[in-house]
């Protein structure tokens, strides 16, 4: 396949590093987002990021299918870290693998990858799952937020009960699917394949990005011919959206005033 363009930014919600991780490889992109596990004794979720970036990183030398690379890397670091289900750090997966063959998408978890076709349109590849558990509970933190109540205790306590709910449903046919401890969640991954012509552009985002993203109507195109710089400047823009226009999450609801935010993009060199 022709010469990539590949590029990326990340920035945390408070303290560096964050929980979010990027990397490019030679022929793919992996954009993580993990989740610090509330049961004591059990590695951060940096930890885990940290050593499933590694795992995807090989693992997306192979030709496998992109389901089988996250369970065989949930399979290592779970085996590395000597993680139980259900009681480890967890994060969202989003992978692009280009070959002469074609372009292979995957998300697991709630971020997204929206991709720039040659006849101008855009697709999207997002997993919704996780959004339908604790939706009571999600309905009503927002409509609090929305309301004016800010981030107090009563918003604490129902993310609380979010988590909790959020355990129980973890890896389950009737809940969602994450990377954790169970290998299995990888095959439940949403995949797309793309002939290797038939792309302009595509940006990988965590929901952190995302949602602030979507909410500003920020066009996606522009976003993906960003380079480096310009998009840790995007990144710092909308932390700052969100510390002076929307600090109580009215505008745009959301579970804390800053999430961490990472988005990558990929273009191919053309001629």
């Amino acid at each position: 396949m022709a010469l990539m363009t590949t590029h990326g930014a990340s920035l945390p919600g408070t303290t560096s590093p964050g929980q979010d991780r990027w990397t490019a490889t030679p022929n793919g992109l992996i954009v993580l987002d993990g989740a610090t596990a509330i049961a004591p004794g059990v590695p951060p979720a940096e930890q885990y990021v940290d050593a499933l970036l590694d795992a995807l990183r090989t693992g997306l030398t192979s030709t496998a299918d992109l389901r089988t690379v996250i369970a065989d890397a949930v399979a290592i670091v779970s085996a590395k870290l000597d993680l139980a289900p259900g009681d480890g750090p967890s994060s969202t997966v989003a992978l692009l693998r280009w070959a002469d063959s074609g372009v292979d998408a995957a998300v697991l978890g709630d971020s997204t990858i929206v991709l720039g076709t040659r006849d101008g349109q855009q697709a999207r590849l997002c997993d919704d799952r996780l959004a339908a558990v604790a939706a009571a509970q999600r309905q009503a933190y927002r409509q609090r937020l929305e309301q004016g109540n800010g981030y107090d205790d009563t918003h604490r306590q129902l993310l609380v009960d979010i988590q909790r709910i959020e355990r129980q449903a973890r890896n389950e046919d009737h809940g969602y699917w994450i990377a954790e401890a169970v290998s299995d969640a990888g095959h439940h991954a949403t995949v797309r394949r793309f002939a290797a012509d038939e792309l302009r552009w595509a940006v990988l985002a965590t929901d952190g990005a995302q949602r602030a993203v979507d909410h500003l109507h920020v066009p996606w195109p522009d976003i993906a011919a960003k380079g480096d710089d310009d998009l840790l400047a995007l990144l710092r823009d909308l932390h700052r959206w969100e510390a002076e226009q929307d600090p109580d999450g009215r505008a745009l609801p959301r579970a804390k005033r800053h999430d961490d935010k990472t988005v990558s993009t990929w273009r191919p060199d053309r001629a």
